[in-house]
């Protein structure tokens, strides 16, 4: 069993301490065949990707392509999106998205939302149902819906790390990824898909990721936790689309 690709990688463009090099030359040494870079979506006010940087990114990594094309690696640009509206809409308008060739889905706390409503719902009711009851089953089916409707709404590869920041029915949104084909993730770096979201998940047809999600280079290709996950819930390696088996 080996990984072929990380599909989850940060560099300095948002927070990640490396360069796209050093992410690459990080994976050669795990041995990897493929290496997505892709750093938080632009809607993050404090550590978002800049829009203006995104064709720079695009440019380098075509660079580096033909660089590294006989070191047999290949790189992609990718960006991971931020939910900006319960309408399913994000951080990443159509022209930003011809610019990469993998799309990732997130949630994080940061990120501008499309007005006061979904700023309330989105970003100020979920922290606070973290540490009390009221609203805790209203905002977990507006999450949920909410990536439903956004992964009808794009193309996304994957959601990385499901229910990690805002609580979402795992089982509801198994099933409507597996119909669009999106992927779940299962993040090494953080709780989700923890082992009882893999056991709800896998009773649908849908395919898993298993990612670093590294913020420096050193952890490129670190899917340990991950994978313990996975065989901790009895997932058959082979619904794991970066996995060699």
């Amino acid at each position: 069993m080996k990984l072929y690709g990380d599909y989850h990688t940060h560099t300095i463009y948002s927070h990640g301490s490396g360069s796209i090099r050093d992410n690459v030359e990080a994976a050669l040494k795990k041995g990897l065949k493929e290496i997505a870079i892709c750093d938080h979506g632009p809607g993050h006010y404090l550590y978002g990707v800049k829009k203006k940087n995104i064709p720079i990114m695009r440019e380098e990594i075509d660079r580096l392509n033909e660089e590294y094309s006989k070191r047999d690696i290949k790189i992609l640009l990718g960006v991971e999106a931020n939910l900006t509206g319960f309408d399913g809409n994000i951080d990443m308008d159509d022209e930003l998205i011809k610019q990469t060739d993998i799309l990732l889905l997130g949630y994080h706390y940061g990120v501008v939302p499309e007005g006061l409503k979904n700023g309330l719902g989105l970003y100020i009711m979920n922290p606070i149902t973290k540490f009390l009851p009221i609203g805790r089953k209203t905002a977990l089916e507006l999450n949920t819906m909410a990536f439903v409707k956004a992964i009808n709404n794009y193309s996304i590869d994957f959601v990385t790390h499901p229910g990690s920041k805002a609580k979402v029915d795992i089982r509801t949104l198994a099933r409507e990824a597996g119909k669009v084909g999106t992927a779940l993730e299962i993040n090494s770096k953080h709780s989700q898909l923890s082992v009882e979201s893999i056991e709800i998940a896998m009773k649908e047809d849908v395919e898993f990721i298993i990612n670093s999600d590294a913020h420096t280079p050193e952890d490129v290709g670190n899917i340990e936790k991950a994978i313990k996950r996975a065989k901790d819930a009895g997932l058959p390696m082979d619904r794991i689309r970066n996995l060699i088996i």
